[in-house]
């Protein structure tokens, strides 16, 4: 069973890196965010330009996990292999695990320009093994935008998940506080920002690579979003599956 989730794996990240331009896209926007917005106002400011530096690193996962996911998995649905692979003996399992795996790469490889950007152009600073947290940290913290991309992407058609998946992404990434640190959003947003995912992983990010202290309602929040999700995600598939198969 291992042998067929890192072929599937690795086909799929053949694929994305023959067509690399959502790959750049979800790579560059964060990094350009950084270099453009943090780097000439808050880049001299070694606590400030962390944070903001983990801030988005989380953004461009999201964009990886939520609009990437969802469009991927709903183009599988609509391809004659999909149904075919998922009637063999191995079941859907190899497949769907490969997914998530290549997805997570992809995820690894967005980060990198933004950590270059931070390291030549701001005073943030971090140790090896604060890295090394931060990266865990994102890569656990991705899990319910994942499940999100998920739930769109095997309910919706492709077309429809680009712009579901994208008008979910955006304004979860705002609220957040991922693009302006929550303090200085309008009254109304701050209060509302708690209750995101977004800002329950922003707050577990910056805890761990600036030494902040999460808030409990974020992260009561993260947990309950995560369940959420979960359950939509599971539901969708099996939705899918009885369309499908029954």
């Amino acid at each position: 069973m291992s042998s067929l989730v890192a072929a599937h794996t690795r086909i799929l990240l053949l694929e994305q890196l023959r067509v690399p331009i959502g790959l750049a896209a979800g790579a560059l926007f964060p990094a350009v965010s950084l270099a453009a917005f943090v780097v000439p106002f808050t880049g001299d400011d070694p606590r400030a330009a962390t944070m903001a530096t983990a801030s988005l690193t989380l953004f461009g996962a999201m964009s990886q996990a939520i609009i990437g996911l969802s469009v991927t998995v709903a183009q599988d649905r609509e391809q004659p292999w999909n149904p075919y692979v998922r009637t063999l003996p191995a079941g859907p399992f190899p497949r769907f695990a490969g997914r998530i795996l290549a997805m997570l790469a992809q995820m690894v490889l967005a980060v990198v320009p933004v950590l270059l950007v931070a390291a030549l152009f701001t005073a943030a600073t971090i140790t090896p093994l604060g890295l090394l947290a931060g990266l865990v940290t994102l890569l656990a913290g991705v899990v319910p935008f994942m499940l999100m991309g998920l739930f769109i992407g095997f309910l919706l058609t492709a077309k429809a998940t680009i712009a579901v998946s994208q008008l979910l992404f955006f304004p979860m990434g705002v609220l957040g506080g991922l693009l302006l640190p929550p303090q200085i959003l309008p009254g109304f947003l701050e209060a509302v920002s708690p209750f995101t995912p977004a800002r329950g992983v922003a707050e577990l990010l910056w805890a761990v690579t600036a030494g902040t202290t999460p808030g409990v309602v974020s992260l009561v929040s993260l947990a309950a979003w995560t369940s959420l999700a979960a359950a939509g995600a599971v539901w969708a598939y099996r939705r899918d599956e009885g369309r499908r198969f029954a």
